[in-house]
């Protein structure tokens, strides 16, 4: 009988996960005993998505704001360090910066404005054209921004980050000089060590600030790239990716876990015999409208995955078919149509004209964002997805 369900995701309920865990193990464990329980059956291109969050406290992936201190003190000197370009958050960048200011006798904060890099938004468009304020040329001192602007919540949180940065910094032992600019080379005028604080855009800021004379320039991403003290570390992304555990530490993002990925999806074909694809995910990679927040606050969507999920979609665009192809045809007719030209569909349909408008966007990231909203950040207690009927598609 024709198939009348495509894509479909479910979040997989799974025991809180300790440090020392086996992690394939629970994660085998949890989708089959899903599948048991709610009767469906696995299928060969499932994919199982397992939150970047679960792996890396099985890992015991955590560091300490003293870690941070110290590693920042090594390779910043301890003097005054401008620390440019972080985002506005509590859960991602507040308790790096304790650790950041512990390590430091000043810093030079550098807020981008009148938005962070993923959307947090500091004033609105509309209040720099009030004020005549060029945010790409212009660069504000803190009583600058007071006078044109005075304080400004953010949206969902209700919080100042101006002031509650300035007040987290002052807590940990050092002085504070807030400054909002956009060109990277501002921060040469107050400092000339420098630790950039931007993710995606991060090894363009660090070129900039090197070919301009910065002594030394570090990125979150050089910060915690090996254990201090016998803290967690990211050898690739560092602090990059960390997220708020406690008052006094964080939780990194994953170490290595390629192992992982591959360990679940080969116990999945020898106790089942389907050939499953598996990822670790992160922050899904979408904007959200309302507060203009794009989700992305990790280095990437996914840190491991299986080699099935290597590339892009491959996909023609249904309505384009019908409304040009095949426009003269109805009912059966069109659906046999439509359905051979996909399965005779090329294996590149980069540039085809029936290709245009579907999604030129990696695979990984797709599915994560899918995950992500799956699984969401609160109390679903679902950190693994199974993502069934991804792969299908009308001619299926």
């Amino acid at each position: 009988m024709e198939r009348k369900v495509g894509t479909v995701s479910r979040g997989i309920r799974c025991p809180i996960i300790r440090e020392g865990d086996d992690l394939a193990k629970v994660v085998v464990d949890s989708v089959l005993d899903a599948a048991k329980s709610e009767g469906f059956e696995l299928r060969d291109r499932d994919v199982i998505s397992i939150t970047e969050s679960i792996v890396a406290r099985s890992q015991g992936n955590y560091a300490s704001v003293e870690a941070i201190a110290s590693d920042v003190k090594a390779k910043l000197g301890g003097e005054t360090i401008g620390v440019i370009l972080p985002i506005l958050s509590r859960n991602r960048f507040a308790i790096c910066l304790r650790g950041i200011a512990m390590g430091a006798k000043k810093v030079v904060l550098m807020l981008s404005y009148p938005s962070d890099e993923v959307g947090n938004q500091l004033v609105s468009l509309d209040a720099l054209d009030e004020a005549g304020v060029n945010p790409y040329s212009d660069v504000l001192t803190l009583e600058k921004y007071r006078e044109l602007f005075g304080e400004n919540a953010h949206e969902f949180t209700g919080v100042d980050y101006v002031a509650y940065y300035a007040d987290l910094i002052k807590e940990a032992g050092a002085e504070v000089e807030i400054i909002f600019a956009n060109q990277a080379k501002t921060i040469l005028n107050y400092a000339d060590h420098i630790l950039t604080c931007d993710i995606h855009t991060r090894a363009r800021t660090k070129r900039i600030l090197k070919a301009a004379g910065a002594k030394v320039v570090c990125g979150l991403d050089d910060i915690l790239t090996s254990s201090v003290n016998g803290s967690g570390y990211n050898s690739n992304y560092g602090l990059l990716g960390s997220n708020k555990s406690t008052e006094d530490t964080i939780k990194l993002f994953p170490r290595e876990c390629q192992d992982l990925v591959e360990d679940i999806q080969q116990i999945i074909l020898d106790k089942t015999g389907k050939h499953i694809e598996v990822m670790v995910y992160g922050d899904g990679a979408f904007k959200d409208p309302q507060g203009k927040i794009w989700e992305l606050a990790d280095p990437c969507v996914s840190p491991a995955f299986t080699k099935g999920l290597v590339g892009t979609p491959n996909e023609l665009k249904l309505k384009y078919l019908a409304d040009n192809d095949f426009k003269d045809l109805t009912g059966e007719e069109l659906r046999d149509a439509i359905a051979s030209s996909i399965k005779e569909k090329d294996d590149n349909l980069v540039g085809n004209m029936a290709s245009q408008g579907t999604t030129p966007r990696q695979l990984t990231d797709l599915i994560g964002s899918l995950c992500d909203l799956t699984s969401g950040s609160g109390d679903k207690g679902t950190p693994v997805v199974l993502v069934q009927g991804y792969f299908d598609n009308y001619a299926n």
